[in-house]
C-alpha cells in the first residue's frame, strides 16, 4: 500500500482494502443469490429468518443488532418477509409499542430447504483459497469486522 502522505489517485485503487472488500461483499452476495435462487431469498433476508429462528421472540431493534442492520431499513426487510408468509409480528405482553418476531412453519421449512445451497455458496466464496487458509481467512474476516464494529452505521450486537 502507498505510504499515508502519498495522495490516492485511481490507479492506486488496488492497493486499498475497502476497494476489495466492496468487491468481495459484491461477490458474495452474486454467489450466494445465483445458488439461491430457487428460494427467491436475500442474505440480509435470510440472515433476518436465521436470528429469529436461533432466538424467537427477538424485537425488530434487537434483530437489527444481531445482524448489525439498520433498524429503518431492516423495518422493510420484515415487512416483505411478513408479505411472504415467513414472519408474524406479535404484541409484546409488556410493552404495547414493541412487535415480537416469530417464525411460520413455511420460514422454518424455508431454512430448512435452503440450507444446501446456503453452504454451497459460503463454499463457492472460499474455493479460490487453499483449504488451509480458509480457517484463517475467516479468523482474519472476524478480526477485522469485531475490532471496527463500533465504527458501522450499524453495529451488531452478537
Amino acid at each position: 500500500m502507498s505510504s499515508p502522505s502519498a495522495p490516492i489517485d485511481a490507479q492506486a485503487l488496488e492497493e486499498l482494502p475497502g476497494f476489495y472488500i466492496r468487491r468481495l461483499q459484491q461477490i458474495a452476495v452474486a454467489i450466494f443469490l445465483e445458488e439461491t435462487q430457487d428460494f427467491g431469498i436475500t442474505p440480509v433476508q435470510f440472515a433476518a429468518l436465521t436470528a429469529i429462528q436461533r432466538e424467537p421472540g427477538l424485537d425488530q431493534r434487537t434483530l437489527a443488532g444481531r445482524i448489525g442492520f439498520d433498524t429503518s431499513t431492516l423495518g422493510s426487510v420484515i415487512d416483505r418477509l411478513e408479505a411472504r408468509g415467513l414472519v408474524v409480528r406479535n404484541n409484546s405482553p409488556t410493552d404495547r409499542r414493541v412487535r415480537l418476531l416469530s417464525l411460520t412453519d413455511a420460514a422454518h421449512t424455508l431454512l430448512r430447504d435452503i440450507d444446501p445451497s446456503m453452504r454451497q455458496a459460503q463454499l463457492r466464496m472460499l474455493a479460490p483459497l487453499p483449504p488451509e487458509q480458509r480457517l484463517v481467512f475467516m479468523d482474519m474476516l472476524r478480526t477485522l469486522v469485531e475490532a471496527n464494529n463500533v465504527l458501522s452505521r450499524a453495529p451488531s450486537q452478537a
